[in-house]
């Protein structure tokens, strides 16, 4: 798919969001590339990564990223949206599972924003950092007793 054309009209931010997901866990590139704005103005960080700042580097950035193909599976809970007319901000927990690993991971805390224009609603930023470790995550060596 070029960056000229992109047949993918997403309605409402929500939809975008789900098809980024979806994206992520098949590693297609077209179709992460389908949902972000085409805009220099764009940011992707990924956990504990730098900053990928316009849309051929963000790109570059997932094509590193699928380079492996498909192995994630991601849930996403504890979102909290806030919308308007043209902007729509989401930030949520990525609860990422690895294909062949059974341990649980923390979740990542994201921040996905959208914008809608005339090619319906796209994404601007998503930012993912790593989050605390919960209790029940830690190994029991590091586990301390009082």
């Amino acid at each position: 798919m070029s960056r000229l054309t992109k047949p993918l009209l997403f309605a409402s931010s929500t939809e975008c969001e789900q098809a980024f997901y979806d994206a992520l866990e098949r590693a297609a590139l077209d179709a992460m590339m389908a949902v972000w704005a085409e805009d220099e103005e764009i940011v992707c960080v990924h956990p504990a990564g730098p900053r990928h700042a316009g849309y051929a580097a963000v790109q570059e950035s997932w094509r590193q990223i699928f380079s492996g193909g498909p192995r994630l599976k991601v849930r996403v809970s504890h979102q909290v949206f806030l919308h308007g007319v043209m902007l729509a901000i989401h930030s949520v927990h990525e609860n990422i599972s690895i294909a062949g690993e059974e341990t649980l991971r923390p979740p990542v805390v994201a921040t996905n924003v959208y914008l809608r224009g005339t090619q319906g609603w796209r994404m601007l930023v998503h930012h993912a950092s790593p989050s605390p470790v919960p209790p029940e995550l830690m190994p029991e060596s590091s586990k301390t007793l009082h």
